[in-house]
C-alpha cells in the first residue's frame, strides 16, 4: 500500500450529508465531533468538499430529490471511498420507509459499506461504523492497486508478443 492510500486510512477525511433527516442522528454526528468523544483523535476530519472526502456519513431517508444529490456526491468523492448509513432511516428507510416520497436507503442509491442502526446512534456507534468502513475502504484501496498490477502485466505480456 502506497503512502497516500495508508495516510488516507490513517486519517480519512469525512463528509455528513444530511437526507431529510429529523436532526436526531445528525445531533449525534455533531456529538462524536466534539471533545467528549473526538472523533479527530482517530485523524478523521470532518470537511464539507466531497472532492476532499474519503467516508460519506449519510442520515436520513433518501427520497427522489435527494437520490441525485447522494448520487452526483457519491460520484465526486476520489477512489478508494467508502458510505456509511447512519441510524434507522438511513439504513431502510426507519419509520418514513411506507411514505409515497421515500425510496428506502441509502444502498438504493449508492453501495453502502457501514451500517450504524439506532434511532439515533450513539456517538461510539458512529465511531464503530467509521472504523469498519475505513476497514473495507482497505480492501479497496488494495484491489485496485492488483488491477493496476494486472493491467501493466497484462500490457507487459502483449509487447513482448508483438516483438
Amino acid at each position: 500500500m502506497g503512502i497516500i492510500s495508508k495516510s488516507r486510512i490513517k486519517s480519512p477525511w469525512v463528509i455528513h450529508v444530511n437526507c431529510t433527516a429529523c436532526n436526531g442522528c445528525d445531533i449525534e454526528v455533531v456529538a462524536a465531533l466534539t471533545p467528549v468523544y473526538d472523533l479527530e483523535r482517530f485523524g478523521i476530519v470532518n470537511v464539507g468538499n466531497p472532492k476532499h472526502a474519503d467516508v460519506m456519513l449519510v442520515t436520513g431517508v433518501i427520497n427522489n430529490r435527494t437520490a441525485r444529490i447522494i448520487k452526483n456526491l457519491y460520484d465526486q468523492m476520489p477512489e478508494p471511498k467508502a458510505v456509511v448509513a447512519i441510524g434507522a432511516c438511513g439504513g431502510t428507510g426507519g419509520i418514513f420507509a411506507e411514505c409515497y416520497n421515500v425510496i428506502g436507503g441509502v444502498d438504493k442509491v449508492v453501495p453502502v459499506d457501514a451500517y450504524v442502526p439506532g434511532c439515533p446512534p450513539r456517538p461510539e456507534a458512529l465511531i464503530d461504523g467509521v472504523v469498519a468502513a475505513l476497514g473495507k475502504m482497505e480492501e479497496k484501496a488494495q484491489q485496485m492497486k492488483q488491477k493496476i498490477r494486472d493491467r501493466k502485466a497484462a500490457h507487459a505480456r502483449e509487447a513482448k508478443a508483438n516483438a
